[in-house]
């Protein structure tokens, strides 16, 4: 596996293999890297000649200082993950080497980014439109591979690739969880023992959802999980919204949408929880 460190040559790699007609899978990451990531790279691996992993923690997405400061940072634990996955060129650059000066690009992304963790989270979604449309001009993927656990965001980027007119197909992955059914993310780390042992309650919350579904209203089932979610100790919902699958536009109904999914963000202490839930009519 190769290491890259800077833009110039990643570009000289990916030339060359464009030279050579491979196809170029791309799996962007802010590192800490978890089984959730490795599955992506799993997919990307199988359907593609060569596979790019970044490893950056993109500084424009986040709007709470706190949270870019504590975000875990590993890289040489990630890299030898990396290594270990078949992963053909990890790219791990600088903040400088990604934005050498100000990225004062402001992206039109609709609708499917002024709900939920758009007002939530201002400017994030701009942030993650910013570093992802710069991975994939310096990579070219064929393919770029996302979690569904970021289910809000997947929509965000097909937007953007979208209004960019950018050739590549966005692949997005089920979730990866733990043994007790909590999604994994780089942030659970920073749970306490007690909290860690609590935070799966949102999963099984969402997954009886389903069921409480099937005999009541949108409404009531909204809240049924927030008043759920609610009653174990450490854990208050941010928001929970049940949405239409493409749209990422709130439903009232279930009749208005074949698919919905629902949404929560939860703080289990100070740490930020997201996981998400479909409704199939």
């Amino acid at each position: 596996m190769k290491i890259v460190r800077t833009v110039d040559e990643l570009r000289h790699h990916v030339a060359e293999a464009q030279g050579q007609g491979l196809t170029i899978g791309l799996v962007p990451t802010m590192g800490a890297l978890h089984a959730g990531h490795l599955s992506l790279i799993e997919r990307a691996r199988k359907e593609n000649s060569l596979v790019i992993v970044s490893v950056f923690v993109n500084p424009t997405q986040f709007n709470n200082p706190v949270d870019l400061a504590t975000y875990p940072r590993t890289e040489e634990a990630d890299c030898a993950k990396l290594e270990a996955a078949g992963v053909d060129i990890a790219f791990v650059p600088t903040v400088e080497e990604m934005y050498p000066q100000e990225d004062t690009r402001v992206f039109d992304l609709g609708p499917v980014a002024e709900v939920m963790e758009g007002p939530m989270r201002p400017g994030h979604f701009n942030g993650v439109a910013q570093v992802v449309s710069k991975l994939f001009d310096f990579a070219s993927p064929t393919r770029a591979y996302f979690g569904e656990k970021d289910f809000q965001q997947i929509a965000v980027i097909r937007r953007m690739v979208e209004i960019e007119g950018m050739d590549v197909e966005i692949v997005d992955c089920p979730i990866k969880r733990e043994d007790d059914g909590l999604a994994m993310s780089s942030r659970n780390v920073r749970l306490t023992a007690e909290q860690r042992e609590i935070a799966p309650a949102i999963h099984r919350t969402l997954l009886s959802s389903v069921a409480w579904a099937h005999d009541h209203t949108v409404d009531e089932t909204r809240r049924y999980v927030i008043d759920t979610i609610n009653s174990f100790p450490h854990m208050e919902v941010e928001y929970y919204e049940i949405v239409d699958a493409s749209t990422m536009q709130p439903i009232h109904d279930w009749a208005d949408a074949p698919m919905a999914v629902g949404c929560v963000t939860v703080y289990c202490g100070d740490v930020r929880l997201i996981d998400n839930i479909k409704y199939i009519r």
